[in-house]
């Protein structure tokens, strides 16, 4: 299951996007589910591991993130995953319509094992819910930097 969000953000550009997204820690401002994010090996770069603390459905979980892909000004990519989801968050950033500030296409894509692979149909209503939130999150933070 994939969402896609397309946040504009004009006055802001692709370098400080990229830098504020791909420090994953940043990921307690934006992404609505996250409860706390703490960077536990590695730089930051590719390679980098996250342990991320978040809320669904009620419930706390824990995912651990790994950098997969950084292009500077242009690409972030983190994968997460526990026993019951693997996600993936692409998030391309390019210069704005006009040249000035930037474009993020957020990507989020959401692959269930087990019995959660199950309840997939059930889930889209509210992982399509988070994804609009994330987007009115960033679209909120990325402007401020």
């Amino acid at each position: 299951m994939k969402i896609t969000r397309t946040i504009n953000v004009a006055d802001t550009p692709p370098s400080a996007v990229y830098a504020y997204l791909s420090d994953f820690t940043t990921s307690e401002q934006w992404d609505p589910g996250t409860l706390e994010t703490t960077l536990v090996e590695g730089d930051g770069g590719v390679g980098s591991r996250y342990l991320n603390r978040s809320v669904f459905r009620g419930r706390q979980t824990e995912l651990t993130y790994v950098t997969v892909d950084l292009q500077p000004d242009r690409l972030v990519v983190m994968r997460g995953e526990n026993k019951s989801v693997i996600a993936q968050d692409t998030m391309s950033i390019s210069p704005g319509p006009d040249g000035s500030g930037s474009v993020l296409v957020y990507e989020a894509d959401f692959t269930f094992k087990g019995l959660a692979k199950l309840a997939t149909p059930f889930l889209r209503g509210q992982l399509t819910a988070l994804g609009d939130e994330a987007e009115q999150a960033l679209a909120r933070e990325l402007p401020r930097l």
